[in-house]
């Protein structure tokens, strides 16, 4: 993947929407189902949460640039939430910041490439039934809401 020449002068809310967008065409491509922004029981938030269609997550966390990557060391709180996990970043990231124990996506806009794959911590079964209803929970109302936008939950 190239970088393009405007890529320079994203800002990095830019950069962040290009590495998710191209994250999950790839994510897509293989099959997983996507689910951006996923609140967990912990308080935090997955960037990207992929699902397989035997039901093994996998949390992909998005960094645009080094600064995102350096205020942000939450990433172990992630384990206990996922099979796996990824960090995404964008093609003129530096990569040897990122930890060996995690996986290595490079995206742009366009698509995304895997470089390294993490090993798998299978999630308990209690921990992944719970968030799969999560999951999907969250996926229905967000479709609710495209299809009624003016819908007031009044209880």
């Amino acid at each position: 993947m190239e970088t393009p020449p405007s890529a320079a002068r994203s800002t990095r809310p830019e950069v962040t929407l290009a590495v998710c967008r191209g994250t999950c065409r790839l994510l897509r491509q293989a099959g997983y189902s996507v689910l951006l922004e996923l609140p967990l029981p912990d308080g935090r938030r997955a960037d990207i949460m992929a699902i397989t269609a035997g039901g093994e997550l996998t949390i992909i966390e998005v960094k645009s640039s080094i600064e995102d990557w350096r205020v942000d060391q939450k990433w172990p709180d992630y384990l206990a939430w996922c099979d796996q996990l990824f960090f995404a970043v964008p093609v003129d990231f530096p990569q040897e910041l990122i930890v060996q124990e995690v996986g290595l996506i490079v995206a742009d806009a366009y698509g995304a490439e895997i470089l390294r794959r993490p090993g798998r911590q299978p999630l308990a079964a209690a921990r992944r039934k719970s968030l799969l209803i999560d999951c999907a929970r969250l996926a229905s109302e967000r479709l609710a809401r495209l299809n009624d936008p003016d819908f007031a939950d009044f209880t």
